[in-house]
């Protein structure tokens, strides 16, 4: 029997940072947008409210229409949450109906999992609030997906559905989510992007008591941004 998992350094590491600290490194580091996905907001436990943050790798869900080609997925999704996941639930743009429930969050968090993103709709928000699970999403709905969508694959990148970006999310990628919305952070940009946030902070931070102290934003800038 293997004993317990080990926390992830980097999923510890950004906890101490907001989705705005995490967009500002990718900036830096010249990923399109500093990974914000559009869209995606804090549905549960609060509706945009509170101190709620999720942090973790994601675990990708792809719902596509009843007549692609690809086969069904052999088994439901939710029973193979790694402990400390991001759910990612993708379906396509402009489904009316909802592709997550309560029950799903129920298994996910007895999982372990941190949070749910779902890119798409979802339903049974009052539940999700009573089980103080983390959904982030476009919007709610109440028909449940089975008369249009199916699952077709798990572990797998996926595309955020908007016209507004070209953004794709991959299996381990970090899923960053708080009051400010959704950041996905490439695994392999996360060690170049921690240093970044740390100086960030401790800039603005300066900055702040600066112009508290009657400083022009203009010079703090230039005195704590060079």
């Amino acid at each position: 029997m293997s004993g317990p998992r080990e926390e992830d350094p980097i999923v510890k590491a950004l906890q101490g940072y907001t989705t705005c600290d995490v967009s500002d490194a990718l900036c830096k580091l010249k990923y399109r947008n500093g990974g914000f996905l559009s869209g995606l907001t804090m549905w549960s436990p609060k509706r945009q409210e509170g101190e709620t943050k999720i942090v973790g790798p994601a675990y990708t869900v792809q719902y596509v229409p009843l007549d692609d080609p690809r086969a069904k997925h052999p088994t439901h999704y939710i029973d193979s949450v790694p402990k400390g996941a991001v759910v990612f639930v993708s379906c396509p743009p402009r489904t009316p109906n909802a592709v997550y429930g309560g029950l799903m969050s129920t298994r996910a968090k007895a999982s372990g999992a941190v949070g749910s993103v779902i890119d798409g709709r979802f339903r049974d928000l009052q539940e999700q609030r009573d089980l103080n699970f983390p959904i982030f999403a476009r919007d709610v709905g109440t028909a449940p997906p089975a008369e249009l969508l199916k699952v077709a694959a798990v572990n797998v990148p996926v595309k955020l559905q908007t016209d507004e970006q070209d953004m794709t999310i991959r299996p381990g990628d970090y899923i960053i989510g708080d009051l400010n919305g959704v950041v996905v952070l490439p695994r392999e940009l996360a060690e170049a992007a921690l240093p970044l946030m740390a100086k960030q902070v401790e800039a603005d931070s300066a900055m702040a008591v600066a112009i508290s102290d009657g400083m022009s934003f203009t010079e703090a800038s230039k005195r704590f941004r060079p």
